[in-house]
């Protein structure tokens, strides 16, 4: 029986959870990363959140994806900021996968994770009593809902721009193994990975036409 052959479109340092689940379900993972990430370079307002946060200035720290908590890390390291004085705040978080990165990354406990993973969801659960100060450190394609949610609520919300979601590149030949009908399925794990997945293919002499007989799977 052939392996089914399954494209993995999420960025390449997050791509080994899921290669790893397919290859233990018998599937060939094809890497084929449709989005990089981009972390703050000077980023006066990112900084100061941080330091902020660190001092005790925000009752809640909101993060809403594993790369935040990545980019809040980095942050801290590069600006000589103990994991625990960021701690100080209540966490937040959207999904297991955050709430894992927080513990692992940072050591800090998730005061909030929200039943349903979404930011109208979060924003709920926060339920924030009014002049509640949040810190919301997020891409820069960020949704605004969550941070027009909150501060409808009467909370004080400081969203700074911690990282870049941008076009990803390499992997295998997707375009062509699909015209050759090779490949089986096509993984997204976000909105960016489907629209960087059309424009990937756009750039590289393919269109969403010839994924009509490919199976689509979406988280």
């Amino acid at each position: 029986m052939n392996s089914k052959k399954v494209v993995v479109t999420r960025a390449a340092h997050q791509a080994a959870e899921l290669e790893a689940m397919l290859e233990k379900r018998g599937a060939v993972p094809v890497l084929y990363p449709c989005i990089e990430i981009e972390h703050a370079g000077d980023s006066p307002e990112f900084d100061a959140g941080i330091v902020k946060a660190s001092d005790g200035a925000f009752d809640w720290v909101v993060l809403t994806s594993a790369n935040a908590v990545l980019a809040v890390t980095r942050r801290l390291d590069l600006l000589g900021v103990d994991y625990p004085s960021f701690g100080r705040a209540r966490i937040a978080a959207i999904g297991p996968g955050t709430a894992d990165a927080v513990r692992s990354m940072l050591g800090l406990d998730v005061e909030l994770l929200p039943a349903e993973y979404e930011a109208e969801h979060l924003a709920e659960a926060l339920s924030p009593a009014a002049g509640s100060r949040i810190f919301l450190p997020q891409a820069d394609i960020a949704r605004p809902i969550l941070r027009e949610m909150l501060r409808d609520a009467g909370a004080d919300v400081l969203a700074v721009s911690a990282y870049k979601t941008v076009l990803g590149r390499g992997g295998a030949d997707v375009p062509g193994l699909i015209a050759d009908g090779k490949i089986d399925a096509v993984t997204f794990t976000s909105s960016s990975t489907v629209d960087n997945f059309a424009r990937r293919l756009e750039n590289e002499g393919s269109g969403l036409d010839s994924v009509d007989a490919v199976c689509i799977a979406c988280l």
